[in-house]
C-alpha cells in the first residue's frame, strides 16, 4: 500500500485539500464568487435602470419632434393663411386703384369734352356775333342804327354766354 503510487496519489490528494480548508480557500472562494455575482446583479440592476431611463428620453424626444413637426406644420399653414390673405388683399388694392385710375380718366374725358364743348359754343357765338354785327352794320346807318347795333350785340352776347 505504501508502494502503490494510487495511494500516495490519494494521500497528497487529501493533504492538497486538507491544506486548502485550512487556508480557508474555498470559502474565500465562495466569497469571491458571491462579491462577482452581487456586482453582476448591481451591473444588472444599473444596466435595466439605464434602460429605462434610455426608454423614456427616447420616447420624450419622440414626443418633442411630434410636437415640433406638429408647430411647424402649423406655422407654415398660418404662413400660407397669411400669404393668402396678402395676396387677397393686393388683388383687392389692385382692382380698388384700377377703378380709381379709370374715373380718373373718365372725368378728364368728361372735363376735356365740356372744355371742347365751351371753346365750340364760344367760337360759333363770336362768329355769330361777328356776322350779325356786320350784318346790322351793312344793314343800319346812322348813330340811332349803331347804338341799337351796340345793345343788340351786348344782349346776344349775355343770352349766348
Amino acid at each position: 500500500m505504501l508502494q502503490d503510487s494510487s495511494f500516495w496519489v490519494l494521500v497528497a490528494f487529501v493533504i492538497f485539500f486538507g491544506f486548502l480548508f485550512y487556508l480557508k480557500v474555498p470559502g474565500q472562494l465562495a466569497k469571491s464568487l458571491d462579491e462577482r455575482a452581487e456586482k453582476i446583479k448591481r451591473e444588472l440592476e444599473e444596466a435595466e435602470k439605464l434602460h429605462r431611463e434610455a426608454q423614456h428620453l427616447f420616447a420624450e424626444y419622440q414626443r418633442k419632434q411630434r410636437n415640433a413637426m406638429k408647430e411647424a406644420e402649423e406655422i407654415v399653414a398660418a404662413a400660407q393663411a397669411e400669404a393668402k390673405r396678402i395676396a387677397e388683399a393686393a388683388k383687392a388694392d389692385l382692382t380698388a386703384s384700377l377703378e380709381r385710375r379709370r374715373l380718373q380718366a373718365e372725368q378728364k374725358i368728361a372735363q376735356a369734352e365740356q372744355t371742347a364743348l365751351r371753346e365750340v359754343r364760344d367760337a360759333a357765338v363770336d362768329m355769330a356775333v361777328n356776322a350779325a354785327s356786320t350784318i346790322l352794320r351793312e344793314k343800319l346807318q346812322g348813330p340811332a342804327a349803331a347804338a341799337q347795333t351796340e345793345r343788340a350785340i351786348a344782349d346776344v352776347k349775355a343770352k349766348l354766354h
